[in-house]
């Protein structure tokens, strides 16, 4: 089998939609299985503990979700050009991982919603990029040749899959395309990487 797991943080649902496509293209793939998994809010005055269950939704994502996974889809809605402070203070919390290189040579990959089309969509998954490269990951992103990039006229990037929410309550044709695409070439890549001896 080949785990991706696919952790994102959602405020209003439109980053949980896409994560959602994006485990329906990973099990597009034989002996793929997407694992979805959330961060919990943090506080903005202190040091909150979140319930260890989320009241809905999938469960929160440990370290162990990611030291055991095949490859990484990280998703997050668009926050000043940057991922939102629950996701980034989760990865922060992945120095062990880092030290020990257990995410080195496996693939990963970035995805993002915002509101306005010019709200940092590209910019954020860029720096969504830069934990993962610091853990020693292949990036994976979408190839020029995939017809809805050139089509959409909302959301979705050669970086990976974005989705413009403002004035759109519906994922696009091509948004939805896209995300299906990621999800299916980040668990190809995963499958063809495991036990490759990369590291």
């Amino acid at each position: 089998m080949t785990d991706i797991l696919i952790l994102y943080y959602s405020r209003f649902g439109h980053t949980a939609a896409m994560a959602n496509l994006i485990a329906r293209g990973v099990e597009e793939v034989p002996g793929a299985v997407a694992k979805l998994r959330t961060v919990p809010d943090v506080s903005p005055v202190c040091a909150a503990t979140a319930d260890s269950i989320p009241g809905s939704g999938p469960p929160y994502a440990t370290l162990e979700d990611l030291q055991n996974c095949d490859g990484l889809a990280l998703g997050s809605p668009t926050h000043f050009g940057n991922m939102a402070a629950p996701l980034k203070h989760f990865l922060d919390s992945t120095s062990g991982l880092w030290f020990s290189g257990a995410l080195s040579g496996k693939p990963g990959g970035v995805f993002t919603a915002t509101s306005s089309m010019h709200g940092g969509q590209e910019l954020t998954l860029m720096t969504m990029m830069v934990p993962l490269l610091h853990h020693g990951m292949l990036l994976v992103g979408i190839p020029s040749r995939e017809a809805a990039l050139g089509q959409t006229q909302t959301g979705g990037t050669p970086y990976g899959p974005s989705r413009l929410t403002g004035g759109h309550p519906t994922i696009s044709d091509e948004e939805h395309q896209i995300c299906r695409v990621f999800g299916k070439r980040l668990a190809l890549a995963a499958a063809a990487l495991k036990g490759s001896g990369i590291d």
